[in-house]
């Protein structure tokens, strides 16, 4: 059996990865500077480290669209991730790019999530805008919080304590632009970008169909034409266009008709499940919950762990939000009956 040393996978890499992936060995590097692994390639380190990181243990318990599911078979954050990174990582390799690269974006690219999903990204956007003095119809309160600038905020300061992962650039770049209006430097981030919206709309698709909020049957008959009729297909027909419309154009797209059936079932999900009463009442809920936490922690600062208020650099609003951020829904819940909830008393 013969050892592959890290120097002799960067060859591989460079012998059979296309001209446009992103090699390892011309990684633009980290703010630190640290000695070469003798087995890992710099991206293979920075997926370890993200893996092994206290923010992705976490996402196991934040809920993806259906707040605190009874089934065990719904999505969380990080099957959701999980999920993404399995869709990436087979459109890398079918284009021969750096699948390493592609699976550290993919692990990372949620770690900033709030408890309660987009629920509570947009929840605490306002909560920050509230204490600012901002009113509620200010449009400029959502860029206050947005997941992808927090996800680049905990692999740069919040986790080891300040100290951050001291991850590439090319990772961190893939992470903080995996959504929003900048497209990401490298192409395994753009395959990132279009694996997480392939992810995210199926799935919520299968979970609301496991909800009854709807069934298959009632998916637009246009979509079922270019997409295909059940979750398997779906995926297929989507990874294997964005594979051939990628290697035809030279860059990371769906072709338009893909896309349109694509974001057709977005606006479809919007209308019937995001928007849907169940959801919208557990929606009503889980803001309340953060507005709770939010105005409790700004009034009692002590309560909240001193090293946000380190890395925050004194910004009292940024530790507090920098805190409920990283709370699972359970550990948010429970904050609430500790804080709240009377306890029994015994004489």
């Amino acid at each position: 059996m013969e050892v592959v040393w890290r120097s002799e996978q960067e060859d591989r890499e460079a012998t059979l990865l296309c001209p446009d992936a992103t090699l390892s060995r011309e990684s633009e590097g980290r703010v630190r500077s640290t000695a070469p692994d003798l087995l890992r390639n710099e991206f293979q380190r920075d997926r370890d480290k993200i893996l092994h990181c206290k923010s992705f243990r976490r996402l196991s318990h934040k809920t993806q669209v259906f707040l605190a599911p009874q089934g065990d078979h719904y999505r969380t954050r990080l099957t959701h991730t999980l999920e993404v990174a399995q869709i990436a990582r087979t459109i890398a390799r079918a284009l021969a790019l750096n699948e390493d690269l592609t699976e550290a974006i993919s692990l990372g690219h949620d770690l900033g999530h709030t408890p309660f999903g987009h629920t509570g990204e947009s929840a605490l956007a306002h909560c920050i805008g509230r204490h600012r003095g901002m009113a509620p119809s200010d449009p400029e309160i959502e860029g206050l919080y947005r997941h992808n600038q927090q996800s680049l905020r905990v692999v740069e300061l919040i986790e080891n304590g300040g100290a951050g992962l001291n991850l590439t650039f090319e990772v961190k770049d893939g992470i903080v632009c995996h959504t929003g209006e900048v497209r990401a430097e490298t192409l395994e981030g753009r395959i990132v970008a279009t694996a997480d919206r392939i992810a995210y709309v199926n799935h919520d698709i299968d979970d609301a169909i496991r909800a009854g909020l709807l069934t298959e049957g009632q998916l637009p008959p246009s979509t079922h034409a270019v997409l295909g009729e059940n979750h398997s297909a779906r995926i297929e027909t989507l990874v294997s266009d964005m594979v051939t419309a990628s290697a035809s154009e030279g860059d990371i797209r769906l072709s338009p008709h893909v896309w349109e059936a694509m974001m057709e079932l977005r606006e479809f999900l919007f209308r019937k499940v995001y928007m849907a009463p169940e959801v919208l009442e557990e929606v009503d809920k889980a803001t309340r919950l953060i507005n709770t936490l939010f105005d409790y922690y700004v009034a009692h600062p002590d309560e909240v762990p001193q090293e946000y208020h380190s890395i925050s650099g004194g910004d009292e609003l940024r530790a507090v939000s920098d805190y409920i951020a990283g709370m699972t829904d359970r550990y948010a819940k429970s904050r609430i009956r500790q804080l709240f909830e009377p306890n029994t008393l015994s004489f």
